[in-house]
């Protein structure tokens, strides 16, 4: 089992998370839902050790493997996209044929 307890962390002179706290039994998958900004991402990297909280304590079984995805590739093609709306009435609608290019995978 994951516990946190009053978890607490700042970034950049943020508040983050405000004294979080939840248990995560053994063989459990949880989602984490929020609006951009609430903290997932960070909470995950406190888990997984990558952040230090600033107050609270994080348990987990010794020997316990935590995996963790980067959300970000590091160095990664970035990929645009611009808006696709007519700029006048009586313009067509963009084309929904998208051109597409080879992004290299990571094996």
């Amino acid at each position: 089992m994951i516990t946190f307890d009053g978890i607490t962390l700042r970034l950049g002179g943020h508040i983050i998370l405000d004294r979080a706290s939840a248990a995560l039994p053994p063989k459990y998958r949880v989602g984490l839902v929020g609006r951009n900004g609430a903290g997932k991402s960070s909470l995950l990297k406190l888990i997984a050790g990558l952040y230090e909280a600033d107050d609270g304590t994080i348990e987990a079984p010794s020997g316990m493997r935590i995996g963790y995805v980067a959300q970000e590739a590091p160095g990664g093609r970035e990929r645009r996209s611009r808006p696709c709306s007519p700029r006048r009435p009586s313009e067509r609608p963009c084309s929904r044929k998208r051109s597409t290019r080879a992004i290299p995978s990571h094996r």
